[in-house]
Parts: C-alpha cells; structure tokens; sequence
C-alpha cells in the first residue's frame, strides 16, 4: 500500500495532476486525495484549479461536470464503469419526450444526471443549495425538478413550493430501513440521526438533521452530541473519525438488516486504478464541444448563485 500511495504523488507531480475525490469514495482515495468535498465543492475546486490533469475520484457524471467547466483540461478518472443509479435513472431520451409535456416550466436539475441532462435543464443544483436556488425563482414560477423525487419532494414540502418530479431515485439511499432504524434508535436513544435529503421520507421522519454531506460531517464534527446515527453512505464516516475521533457513529440498517449501504459505483475506483489513470491518462472523459456549451449553461447559473 505505501508503494501505491508514493508512486500516486511521483505521477502527479509528473502530470502537474490534481486528485478530487467525493466523502463516498473509499478512505484510502480520501486520504490521498488534493481536494475532498461534496458534488458543490468538487464543482467549484475543479472551475478553479490550475492543474492540467484533473484525476476525479468519483462517479461518471462528476468527472463530466468537471470537464464541462475545464475544456482544456485532461479530466481522467479511475473506472469508466463508476456510474450513478441515480443519473442512470434519466435517459436522456426519455427525459427529453416527457419535457414536451410541460411546456414553459424552468427545469431544475440535481447535479447528479448526465450532461445530456444537464444540457436539458436552466438551473442545475446540489443538496447543498437546493433550497437557495429554488427560493431564487419568482413564487408563481412552474418548476421541474429532476431526477431524484425524494430529494425534490423533501425540498417542495420544506419550502412549500410545488414542483413537478421525475420518478428517479439513489439505490443507497432508497433502501434504508424505517424498521431497523427505530430498531437503532430505541438501543441508542441518545444518539442523533443525521439523513441525507436523498432518502425516502418515511425515513426522513425520524432523522434530527437533514443535510448534504458537507452539512452532515460539519454537524457531527461540531455538535455536543457524541454518538451519531449515520443515514447515508457510510464513506463520510472516515472524514467525522478525523475530525471527532472521540465520537460514535452508527451506520444506519439497510431493508436486509446489514449496515452495508456502501455505493458499489463510487467503489469501483481504487489506488491500482488511480496509478493506472495517471499513467494513461486513460479512461478519458470527453464530449462534444456542443454538449459541453448547453451543459456548462446551467452550472454556471448554479455556480453564480452560489
């Protein structure tokens, strides 16, 4: 393992390269990576940097935002098979004939959808400024929102703002279970549940904080609370141990009774994979210059609400 990790930085430096990596990604990417953070953060670091490799240790549709907002720039990551059930729950096609049914109705999209998509929509957001960018819209205004319906159902009853939702959904979070989870919480009636908006709203009931991932980490890393129930993938527990190691935090149970909510996507990419992209720069992302200018669009609208 130390061989792998001396012989990443020997090839960044050889490829003046930045490693981003997601909070899901396993804790050996976490550590070795420039730059961790939630799909805003990665957005906004990958628009800034001065690398000219971008080594994006994440899933499909990250590594394509990134190289929306870096044309120029060699954007690789570790597994061309590190999708998201989520992005892949809106083929593109699909999408494109359901939007004629709704005519003149601004098009919100979470950053987790493919470019096609991205390329669809007005305004793309993230859990973290969901709420922001939709307050940000006159109140008469007729919005979709796509893909997750939960997270777009979860944002319309908070705000109170009525939205259309495309039927799409994350395989982690939809599988949590609302019976095991009361099951945890009367063994550690003490402990705080802590839910990513992604997650069924059965389950969102019982949680005491509902946030992105960067909100969550900052939460349980902060609060005077010391154990935490943990309702998202169990990877952002690696960041809350570093920072709060004194601190209990619990994975919450999925619908077959183990704490195994684990994303097999974002766990494809591993340090074999991140030396043999950096000694390629193979898989490559690319697009057309015409997809990349109707994606780039929204995200620069997101980034300057941001």
């Amino acid at each position: 393992m130390p061989d792998l990790f001396s012989r990443i930085e020997q090839l960044k430096k050889e490829r003046n390269a930045v490693i981003l990596a997601h909070f899901y990604q396993d804790p050996d990417i976490q550590d070795v990576a420039d730059f961790m953070g939630d799909s805003l953060a990665l957005a906004q670091y990958a628009k800034k940097t001065d690398a000219d490799v971008i080594l994006f240790c994440g899933v499909h549709f990250m590594c394509e935002t990134a190289k929306i907002l870096n044309p120029n720039k060699t954007v690789i990551l570790p597994d061309l098979d590190a999708g998201c059930s989520l992005a892949d729950s809106a083929p593109p096609e699909k999408f494109r004939n359901w939007l004629k049914h709704y005519p003149n109705h601004t098009v919100i999209s979470y950053i987790n959808c493919s470019a096609e998509i991205k390329a669809m929509s007005d305004i793309i957001c993230t859990s973290s400024n969901a709420e922001k960018i939709i307050n940000s819209l006159p109140k008469d205004e007729k919005i979709i929102f796509a893909p997750d319906r939960f997270l777009g159902s979860f944002l319309s009853k908070k705000i109170g703002r009525e939205m259309v939702l495309w039927d799409g959904s994350c395989q982690v979070h939809e599988i949590f279970s609302e019976r095991e989870l009361i099951k945890m919480k009367v063994r550690h009636p003490n402990a705080e549940v802590l839910a990513h908006p992604e997650c069924q709203e059965n389950i969102l009931q019982h949680a005491d904080v509902i946030g992105s991932t960067t909100a969550l980490i900052n939460h349980a890393t902060s609060s005077s609370n010391d154990i935490f129930i943990i309702v998202t993938e169990p990877g952002v527990i690696h960041q809350m141990k570093k920072i709060s190691p004194l601190k209990t935090y619990l994975t919450a149970p999925n619908q077959e009774g183990c704490s195994c909510n684990e994303c097999p996507h974002m766990r494809l990419n591993t340090l074999e994979k991140m030396v043999s992209a950096l000694e390629t720069l193979e898989p490559q992302i690319k697009m057309s210059e015409e997809l990349r200018l109707k994606a780039l669009k929204p995200l620069e609208r997101m980034l300057s609400l941001s």
